[in-house]
């Protein structure tokens, strides 16, 4: 049985269930249309910082952020588009402004979509018209992420998108990566590094950027927890970055369209026509062993 219900909170939240599964996952529009919990067969795959979330006034760390327009930062958070100069923070502004639910569907599977459209706040820093539409779909052990982009301007739309989600890791040094790629750049000392399934979590900071991807999927084996993450992803994701922070308890595994700064170096970047739609999709499954 599938069902969405709603409950008020500081935010209006609303759950997703498939109850014979037993797994539940709830979304915060008002707050970036954010995925705040994913939950299978009593097992939480998701973190969350509950004293950031409570803060309107600061981005979430935690459940699944919405990356867009642009995934990273920019230098000096600036970018130039037709001679004028425009300020844009890191990875956006889709995770911190409120979206619109439209639609939900309960049969044969719990959905819900929810809608962004450009507004003055957005022209401001991004002068250019869009709808985006999220629909969010839970079946069993696994969640699809449909998006749709449509630019709505009579300019093209360069952009890039991804999804940042935080997964819950008690014991980190129980974790092994399946990533398709050989290396990655430590985007904190700027070096190259040979990839062996596994990270040094003996330092502060971990931002790992794989950006020669040669698959569509990336898995997180938690050995600790007897569970497997796998993330499956369209051939658009074009690279996978890794973060976490010691002693924190969670890992980042995001795909991202496009690398950093590609508003300004063009590397990836998506350019939608005026009245074009682009889809593409992300889904993520949980295994336990």
């Amino acid at each position: 049985m599938f069902a969405i219900a709603v409950k008020e909170e500081q935010y209006k939240t609303y759950i997703l269930s498939d109850q014979p599964a037993q797994s539940r996952v709830e979304v915060v529009p008002e707050r970036g249309g954010i995925i705040t919990r994913w939950q299978v067969q009593g097992h939480d795959l998701l973190y969350l910082d509950a004293e950031r979330f409570a803060n309107p006034d600061l981005s979430v760390r935690g459940g699944i952020p919405i990356l867009f327009p642009i995934c990273g930062n920019l230098p000096n958070n600036t970018y130039s588009y037709q001679g004028k100069e425009y300020n844009l923070k890191q990875h956006g502004f889709a995770r911190d402004l409120p979206w619109e639910v439209t639609e939900g569907v309960t049969k044969d599977l719990a959905g819900i979509t929810l809608i962004l459209n450009s507004s003055d706040r957005t022209r401001a820093v991004y002068p250019f018209d869009f709808e985006l539409a999220f629909t969010y779909k839970l079946k069993g052990n696994s969640l699809e992420i449909d998006q749709r982009y449509t630019n709505t301007g009579d300019r093209p739309m360069p952009f890039s998108t991804g999804l940042h989600p935080y997964f819950w890791a008690p014991d980190k040094s129980k974790l092994q990566f399946k990533i398709p790629a050989v290396q990655y750049r430590d985007q904190i000392t700027q070096t190259q590094h040979p990839f062996t399934g596994r990270f040094d979590l003996n330092v502060d900071e971990i931002d790992a950027a794989f950006t020669k991807i040669t698959g569509l999927a990336a898995t997180a084996i938690d050995h600790s927890r007897r569970l497997q993450v796998r993330l499956l992803f369209k051939a658009s994701y074009s690279n996978v970055v890794f973060w976490t922070l010691k002693d924190k308890d969670f890992y980042c595994l995001e795909p991202w369209t496009a690398p950093r700064n590609a508003l300004n170096t063009g590397l990836h970047l998506m350019n939608l026509q005026p009245g074009a739609k682009w889809e593409t999709q992300v889904r993520l499954t949980v295994d336990f062993f």
